[in-house]
């Protein structure tokens, strides 16, 4: 059996690549997709490898997330709930498709993916999947009872990996994980999401490039979701503030 999994590095995907080879008793195909993460990517091939993946597949899918997905998307006025564009999930179909792509190249008769049982994700990741390949199997191991009971939360995660000598950034300290792609960046606390733009570098960061070219086309509004430092530490803290920034390119 061979098994292509949505691979990030990250935390979960890191684990759910070994759990899956586990089992599973199948060959791991790891996948990446190359839509501006840049530094995440580095040393991605061979972490996979040392976890136990037999391939590892990344590609450099920036030139079509810009023009097959974010600027339609832009042109369209695709605003999330009317508070920001869709950052991260415009890239999943993309990303599904491309799974795709390589599973049939490999003769492959499943995916996976680490998209939580309770969000939108898993729906973009195996709607894609069941348009383009019905044959194919889906794995969602966060649906799998054997997998939560494994892994109830990120400290038995950590855990795992420490034991497998799995480098991963996330800590018992550090309870986030950040999702980064051309369009924006998501931090994502252990108990909320939060996004944002960064205060440090000018809202078109990370977009600078590819919108530079429809600039004098669009006049382009980002959304994100603001709150005081407090809610960072509080997860009680319930009040949330969104305000609009409009990027200038």
């Amino acid at each position: 059996m061979k098994i292509v999994l949505a691979y990030s590095g990250g935390l979960d995907t890191s684990v759910i690549l070994a759990w899956l080879k586990e089992n599973y008793d199948a060959e791991i195909i790891a996948f990446c997709a190359n839509i501006g993460q840049e530094e995440e990517l580095e040393g991605l091939e061979e972490k996979a490898k040392r976890t136990g993946a037999a391939k590892v597949y990344i590609e450099d899918l920036q030139e079509e997330f810009a023009r097959d997905y974010i600027f339609p998307m832009i042109q369209a006025g695709a605003i999330y709930e009317g508070q920001y564009y869709l950052g991260t999930s415009i890239a999943r179909p993309l990303i599904a498709k491309a799974m795709v792509e390589i599973a049939r190249k490999e003769k492959a008769t499943a995916i996976a993916h680490g998209a939580t049982g309770k969000g939108n994700d898993q729906v973009r990741f195996e709607l894609t999947a069941a348009a383009l390949a019905p044959e194919l199997e889906v794995i969602a191991p966060w649906r799998d009872r054997r997998f939560r009971e494994q892994f109830p939360g990120r400290a038995e995660m950590i855990e795992f990996c420490k034991r497998r000598k799995i480098p991963v950034r996330a800590t018992a300290k550090k309870p986030f994980s950040m999702d980064r792609n051309l369009l924006r960046l998501r931090s994502r606390f252990q108990w909320t999401a939060t996004c944002y733009t960064s205060r440090t570098k000018p809202a078109s960061w990370k977009t600078r490039g590819w919108m530079r070219a429809i600039s004098s086309i669009v006049d382009v509004s980002m959304y994100y979701l603001f709150s005081p430092k407090t809610h960072l530490t509080n997860p009680n803290t319930s009040h949330w503030t969104s305000r609009k920034a409009t990027v200038w390119l």
